[in-house]
């Protein structure tokens, strides 16, 4: 007689528990690889932003985006960096846009900004101690930063 052909359980058990070791290895270098992507962007946008904010400072008499001449004015954070203003920080067409829009915060996906105005009450340099802006910023200071409450840390970033 002839015998059958194919591979027998033990075989298939082997090649199970090796593709099972494999996948151990593999995926959390993975989920390592994404956070790391995640934090990359997020140093690249706050080199970006921290830059425009320091051009708008340049060519706005040393004051930053929402301070004037007058002081605090309304126009706000993002109007002044993705429109036109005046040297005075006024909505005019002497200046900018210094961005199309404001970039995103790549850990909660949010791209407002917890103006120095509203952070009286908050931590001046950790941002806000809730998940409502993607970024946080100090007119009075000029530090820019990540709003994040999953890693306190990447305001330091």
């Amino acid at each position: 007689m002839k015998a059958k052909s194919g591979f027998t359980l033990v075989e298939i058990l082997i090649v199970v528990v090796i593709l099972g070791i494999l996948a151990a290895i593999v995926i959390p270098q993975f989920t390592d690889a994404a956070t790391e992507a995640k934090e990359s962007r997020l140093m690249t946008e706050l080199q970006t932003m921290r830059s425009q904010i320091e051009l708008y400072k340049i060519q706005h008499n040393d004051y930053l985006p929402g301070k004037a001449a007058s002081g605090y004015t309304a126009v706000n954070f993002e109007l002044a960096l993705t429109g036109q203003t005046t040297v005075n920080g006024e909505t005019g067409t002497d200046y900018g846009p210094y961005m199309k829009r404001l970039p995103t915060n790549p850990f909660n996906d949010k791209g407002s900004v917890l103006a120095e105005i509203e952070i009286a009450a908050v931590d001046q340099t950790s941002g806000d101690s809730s998940d409502n802006y993607g970024w946080w910023f100090n007119n009075v200071t000029g530090t820019f930063g990540a709003n994040d409450i999953v890693d306190p840390n990447h305001y330091k970033l």
